[in-house]
């Protein structure tokens, strides 16, 4: 009989990562081959090569080679699958997300959606700016990045990912 448990990627965090990209949840594709951002029209590997974060461009099954790096990942719904309209409200965790960051305390966060972010935040994504968010001192640095999903391509710009590059350059981080 199959496995009926809804596939969850797993978190790829330790204590004080410099950096964490959060999304909503894992796509169809990515919780079916347990890979973050696995989709094939997904422009995440090449934007975070592109962007300068990465040294090479990784491929989405070496997503735990990341914590090498310092980079980790996560989701704000560890049991939810598919494209941010089809993610069960109740399947996010956003008080369980904080507890990660309190716990793992990254030096940066890195929101791969205004979806994710606005779920954070509380607040609509029309009211949620792509970049460095202001600075709360409760929290790591935020940014907010543009969907790296196909989906999303009338969104696309790589300008957030290489504004967050600059800023880990900026603080003797890049890779």
């Amino acid at each position: 009989m199959p496995d009926s448990t809804p596939h969850r990627l797993p978190d790829q965090l330790r204590p004080n990562l410099r950096l964490v990209f959060v999304g909503t949840a894992a796509s169809t594709r990515s919780a079916e081959l347990g890979h973050y951002y696995a989709h094939p029209g997904n422009r995440f590997w090449r934007a975070i090569h592109e962007a300068g974060i990465t040294p090479r461009r990784y491929q989405p099954s070496e997503f735990g080679a990341l914590l090498a790096l310092g980079i980790g990942f996560t989701d704000l719904s560890k049991s939810g699958a598919g494209m941010d309209h089809q993610i069960a409200a109740e399947t996010i965790d956003v008080p369980g997300f904080k507890a990660k960051i309190e716990k793992y305390r990254p030096r940066t966060i890195a929101f791969t959606s205004k979806k994710a972010a606005s779920l954070f935040y509380g607040r609509p994504s029309s009211e949620i700016t792509l970049g460095r968010q202001p600075r709360d001192g409760s929290l790591p640095e935020i940014f907010v990045l543009p969907s790296p999903s196909g989906a999303a391509s009338g969104h696309w710009t790589l300008e957030p990912w290489r504004e967050l590059a600059a800023w880990i350059g900026s603080r003797g981080e890049v890779t």
